[in-house]
């Protein structure tokens, strides 16, 4: 996580993940999503796609890297909860939580469980909105 590695803006040659060709995107890195996510304030929240959007800002470009944004969010969670495990006071680490819903596909990837990211989230006076189950495809008749 605290490599030494500096965030880059590539012009992109062809699309990517519906970011059109031409366009300037960042590659961040885990320390920009750790500062990132250090001020975010307690019992906000901020989903992926508003935090890609504002470092994109941030850094000039028009988008921020969905894949690396993930494998970097992700770094930075572990060692969170590395640090956690280890003793720190959830005050003391990288609130990854305030990102990381328990609905989001990479909550699953997490060492932790989706039920301690809602009570984490809950603790902090964070309420998700209610999730719409999925449509089955028939109707109700």
């Amino acid at each position: 996580m605290e490599a030494a590695r500096s965030a880059k803006v590539v012009v992109l040659d062809k699309p990517f993940a519906g970011i059109p060709a031409g366009s300037r995107l960042l590659i961040a890195t885990p320390a920009i999503i750790a500062d990132y996510l250090r001020r975010v304030p307690h019992g906000e929240r901020r989903t992926i796609p508003r935090l890609r959007n504002e470092l994109a800002r941030r850094h000039k470009a028009q988008a921020t890297c969905p894949v690396t944004t993930s494998i970097f969010l992700r770094i930075v969670a572990e060692s969170a909860l590395e640090d956690l495990a280890a003793g720190s006071a959830p005050e003391a680490v990288v609130p990854f939580w305030r990102a990381i819903a328990p609905e989001d596909p990479i909550a699953a990837r997490l060492s932790c469980d989706r039920e301690w990211l809602r009570l984490r989230r809950s603790l902090e006076g964070i309420v998700d909105p209610p999730q719409t189950p999925p449509r089955s495809g028939r109707s109700a008749t």
